[in-house]
C-alpha cells in the first residue's frame, strides 16, 4: 500500500470498536425507485425516502437512472425527481448513482444539474457511468460498443460546462452559471484501471455493492480497486470514494431473510438464465457470468454482498468489510429486494439509529448539508 493510500485510511476508518473519537464518514442512501404497487405510488414513496433520510440525519440520498423497466419500476430522469425531492427536503445532498452518461446531451445534463443545483441551494452531487444495457443504447441511438469512449467524451464536456467554460458554440456557457463542482462529480467503476483513470480525471470514486462475474467476495475484489485509485489521486483535495452496499437491517436474521430473500434469489435466477448484467453495467471478468446456474439463496446472498440480520449482526459483518475503511462514504441500499414501504422506512430508520452511529457516523448538524471530507 502507498503512503497516500495509507494516510487516507487513518484519516477515513470507521473504527473497530465504534468509539467515539472515530473520524466521521458520510451516510447515504440508494434508492433504485422500485415498489410493489403502481408507479405514482412507487415514485412517491420513493420520495418519502428522502424526506425520512433527510429527517434522520442522512447526509446524502441517491438514486440510480434506468430507461428499461426492473420490474418493480425504475426510474429514467433522475434530474426532475431530484428537483421534487429538492423542495420536499431541508438539508440532505441529492446525488445520482449512476447517471447513465453516454445517453446523455452532456450540455443540457449540465443545465439540469445546475438547476437542481440552484433550487436546493447548492445540495447535488452527480455520479456518472457507461451503463451497458444494449437495448437502452440501441433505444437512444448510440453504439454499446463504445460506451467507454463516450463517456469518456461526455464527461470532459460535462466538466468543462460545470465549469462556466465555453462548450458547444463560441461565447455559449449554461444557464443558470454553476457553483463550483469541483469535488463534486462522481464515477461508478468496475475495474482496477478504471479505479485509476477517474483518479486521473479528478473524480470521486463509486464502487457498486458487488463485484459480478467473481467468485471472490467483493470487498476482496475491489480494495485493490480502491488502493489503486487512492495511489493513483494527484489532487490537492482528499480524495472521496462511496461504497454502495445492500443492507437490511430488521428484528432478526430470519425475519430479514424472509423479507429480502426471495427478491434476491429471483434477481440471481433472472440474471444468470439471460446471462444479463445486473443493472446494465460492464461485461464480466474472463468470461464468466455474474450468477451461476441453478444458484441458491445462500450463494445469491454473497454474491450480492449482502448484510443482513439484527443491527448488531450487521455491525458487526461491516466490521469485517474490507474496503470500508478507506470509504468516505457508506451508501445503503434495499436493491435488489422489493420492499413494502413502510418496511424501507424502518430499515432506513435502523440504519440511522444503530447500524451507521456504531462505526462511528454521527447525524449531520441539521443547520446545513454535510460535505465529505468536512
Amino acid at each position: 500500500m502507498t503512503a497516500e493510500s495509507t494516510t487516507a485510511e487513518s484519516a477515513t476508518a470507521v473504527s473497530a470498536t465504534g468509539g467515539s473519537a472515530s473520524p466521521r464518514f458520510r451516510l447515504g442512501f440508494l434508492t433504485h425507485v422500485q415498489g410493489p404497487g403502481d408507479l405514482a405510488s412507487t415514485y412517491d414513496h420513493a420520495q418519502e425516502l428522502f424526506v425520512a433520510a433527510d429527517e434522520l440525519g442522512f447526509d446524502v440520498g441517491w438514486v440510480a437512472q434506468h430507461h428499461v423497466s426492473l420490474g418493480g419500476g425504475g426510474l429514467p430522469s433522475p434530474w426532475t425527481f431530484l428537483a421534487y425531492a429538492a423542495a420536499r427536503t431541508r438539508r440532505i445532498r441529492l446525488a445520482t448513482a449512476i447517471t447513465i452518461l453516454p445517453l446523455e446531451d452532456p450540455v443540457r445534463l449540465a443545465e439540469d444539474v445546475s438547476v437542481v443545483d440552484t433550487l436546493s441551494g447548492g445540495r447535488v452531487e452527480i455520479g456518472v457511468g457507461s451503463g451497458g444495457s444494449e437495448l437502452e443504447y440501441a433505444a437512444f441511438g448510440r453504439d454499446v460498443g463504445r460506451r467507454r469512449e463516450l463517456t469518456s467524451e461526455g464527461l470532459a464536456v460535462l466538466r468543462k460546462a460545470l465549469a462556466n467554460e465555453e462548450v458547444g458554440a463560441p461565447g455559449f456557457t449554461i444557464q443558470p452559471p454553476a457553483r463550483d463542482f469541483t469535488d463534486r462529480i462522481w464515477q461508478g467503476v468496475f475495474s482496477g484501471p478504471g479505479a485509476e483513470y477517474a483518479a486521473a480525471s479528478g473524480s470521486n470514486l463509486l464502487f457498486n455493492r458487488a463485484a459480478y462475474g467473481y467468485d471472490e467476495p467483493t470487498d476482496t475484489v475491489q480494495r485493490p480497486w480502491a488502493d489503486a485509485y487512492l495511489a493513483a489521486w494527484n489532487r490537492p483535495r482528499p480524495p472521496r470514494l462511496g461504497l454502495s452496499r445492500f443492507i437490511f437491517p430488521a428484528a432478526d436474521r430470519r425475519t430479514a431473510l424472509a423479507q429480502i430473500g426471495p427478491h434476491v434469489l429471483a434477481a440471481a435466477r433472472r440474471f444468470s438464465e439471460h446471462d444479463a448484467f445486473p443493472n446494465g453495467h460492464d461485461a464480466f471478468p474472463n468470461g464468466h457470468s455474474a450468477f451461476p446456474k441453478g444458484i441458491d439463496t445462500d450463494e445469491a446472498l454473497r454474491r450480492f454482498h449482502s448484510f443482513y440480520g439484527h443491527p448488531e449482526e450487521i455491525v458487526a459483518q461491516l466490521r469485517q468489510e474490507r474496503v470500508l475503511p478507506v470509504a468516505t462514504d457508506l451508501i445503503a441500499q434495499f436493491n435488489p429486494a422489493v420492499l413494502d414501504h413502510d418496511v424501507a422506512i424502518r430499515a432506513l430508520e435502523l440504519i440511522a439509529t444503530e447500524v451507521a452511529p456504531a462505526l462511528g457516523w454521527k447525524p449531520a448538524s441539521p443547520a446545513a448539508p454535510a460535505l465529505a471530507g468536512a
